[in-house]
């Protein structure tokens, strides 16, 4: 077995340090034709936390990162790491004043981005904002900025960077808000750490992995590819998003690459599936396919386990709050079309079912998950009042307070000690692997001008994919296109949280206290809907 150990790591930078010593000509990250050994990336990530600390980059100073999917993403997260400061990943196609708000609440005076985003970063600096120095972009005038070349040009000694400790913040990642604001989810060297370990003891990686970097930084599932594959010396390979675009292109790719190692969403594998021309594959290396973010029809996953009849697969779930915390293992594929579970809690994890009166339930019976993890996140970055009450805290016999997450998610222990999904507490949903809150869609969908009240629900296409929909009663005298009004969401929302249909009424059902029937608002958009499309 090649070696794993990693229990003298408390950095995450710690894994590329050591890996460079011992295997530094082994390939660390790949990304279309580009390449980068664990010794290069060494010296990469010294000539950038060098830079930031020249830039007066203090200890737990937030660093924004602007990029698509490229080597330059793992050269960022690993040189701001080595400055002592904290990685924050922007969505390059998320709404600008989605990125300015980030840009403000985390007070980013540096930002590292690419010649790509030029455009997007000429209209952010149309607007009041906290940046000084860019770097990876000549900026013509206003900032200080340096080209990536003239970054690769500058000396790679070792930087004087200060004294960090596994409980320091290492990055914050934001996810969706109830009020349309994204909140920042506060993560420390050791939570992300400790999630690469249990990565690496759950699924037994190891140094000749090659693993499929599917997923962009904002989302959380692409720190299985930066953080575990360090962890143990593997490879990542990183699909550019040219291949992310073109199905039947991945997939010759993930064969030409010889993967191992897949995580992605339930969505990325059914696309696989449906368009990948997998018959036409040879993938005798796959061996793990994780997945993850929101459920995956079994009749799908049946199919796709035929395709890939050498590969284990596995069910993940956990909430970015607590990066990953149960997970299912399927070595054959599943003979009914019943849910699959979400298995099992880890190593290192706890896990409450409560019910609304906060008691714990019986086996069997229904109720909402507390996860307690060495992989928690540390809180909300300055919400302490979504922190509080994110968390809760129960009292041990000896007086010491134990501190849960709470998910949100309602589920059911069975007699196998297995824990199923349920469903939500609250309106948030996944579609497309991300977090949405259909509160938030609802509001900024009801602050458009010419709507007087709005609505919005989620709904599982023929594709077997969670959409959001909505409805809308218009102000006396106006009218809108529905292409006009998802356009004028597009400032507000994320792609991936824009209804793909919304229909004008004029009411909405009532209940007898004049509240929205929303049961029977869904039933009404849903036969609307079966009316379209057949």
């Amino acid at each position: 077995m090649p070696e794993t150990n990693h229990t003298f790591k408390f950095l995450l930078t710690d894994s590329v340090l050591h890996t460079a010593e011992r295997r530094p000509e082994h390939l660390a990250f790949s990304c279309g034709n580009a390449t980068m050994t664990y010794a290069q990336l060494v010296e990469k990530m010294n000539q950038l936390a060098g830079l930031l600390l020249s830039q007066g980059l203090q200890k737990g100073d937030r660093v924004g990162i602007y990029l698509n999917r490229s080597l330059e993403t793992a050269i960022a997260i690993y040189g701001i790491l080595r400055a002592g400061g904290v990685y924050v990943p922007l969505d390059p196609n998320a709404p600008i004043k989605r990125t300015l708000f980030q840009l403000e609440d985390c007070e980013i005076r540096h930002l590292i981005t690419q010649p790509g985003q030029k455009r997007s970063l000429a209209k952010i600096m149309e607007e009041r904002n906290p940046l000084r120095f860019i770097i990876g972009l000549a900026w013509e005038s206003g900032l200080e900025s340096i080209s990536w070349q003239q970054l690769f040009d500058l000396p790679a000694a070792t930087p004087q960077a200060p004294k960090m400790m596994a409980q320091d913040l290492a990055y914050i990642m934001y996810t969706s808000g109830s009020t349309g604001l994204p909140k920042g989810m506060m993560h420390t060297h050791y939570s992300g750490l400790s999630y690469a370990k249990l990565m690496v003891n759950t699924y037994g990686l190891h140094q000749d992995d090659r693993f499929g970097n599917h997923s962009p930084i904002h989302f959380d599932i692409s720190t299985l590819g930066y953080f575990a594959a360090p962890l143990v010396g593997a490879t990542t390979v990183i699909f550019s998003d040219a291949y992310i675009k073109m199905t039947a292109s991945l997939s010759q790719l993930i064969e030409k690459e010889a993967i191992t190692v897949w995580y992605s969403v339930p969505l990325a594998l059914i696309q696989l599936l449906h368009r990948g021309v997998l018959e036409e594959r040879d993938m005798p290396h796959l061996r793990w396919v994780l997945f993850a973010g929101e459920v995956f029809p079994t009749k799908y996953l049946r199919e796709l386990m035929q395709y890939w009849p050498q590969a284990r697969f596995s069910n993940i779930y956990g909430p970015a709050e607590t990066n990953q915390c149960t997970n299912y293992n399927l070595d054959t594929p599943p003979t009914t079309d019943d849910p699959i579970p979400l298995g099992k809690t880890w190593e290192d994890t706890q896990m409450l079912i409560l019910n609304e009166q906060e008691q714990e339930v019986a086996k069997g019976e229904t109720g909402e998950l507390l996860i307690r993890s060495a992989t928690m996140m540390q809180g909300y970055w300055k919400r302490p009042d979504l922190t509080e009450k994110g968390f809760y805290h129960q009292e041990t016999i000896a007086g010491f307070r134990e501190t849960y997450y709470r998910t949100g998610d309602l589920v059911r222990e069975d007699a196998n000690g297995l824990l199923h999904f349920l469903g939500r507490k609250d309106q948030q949903i996944k579609t497309r692997g991300y977090r949405v809150e259909l509160e938030a869609v609802e509001y900024q969908l009801g602050t458009l001008k010419v709507v007087k009240e709005a609505a919005v629900f989620p709904y599982r296409n023929g594709a077997e994919e969670v959409v959001i929909i909505g409805a809308v009663i218009l102000q006396q005298g106006q009218d809108a296109e529905e292409k006009e009004l998802i356009s004028g969401l597009k400032e507000q929302l994320p792609w991936y949280a824009l209804p793909q249909s919304i229909f004008k009424l004029e009411d909405f059902p009532r209940t007898g206290t004049e509240k929205i029937d929303r049961p029977g608002l869904s039933e009404i958009l849903s036969e609307k809907i079966k009316q379209i499309h057949g």
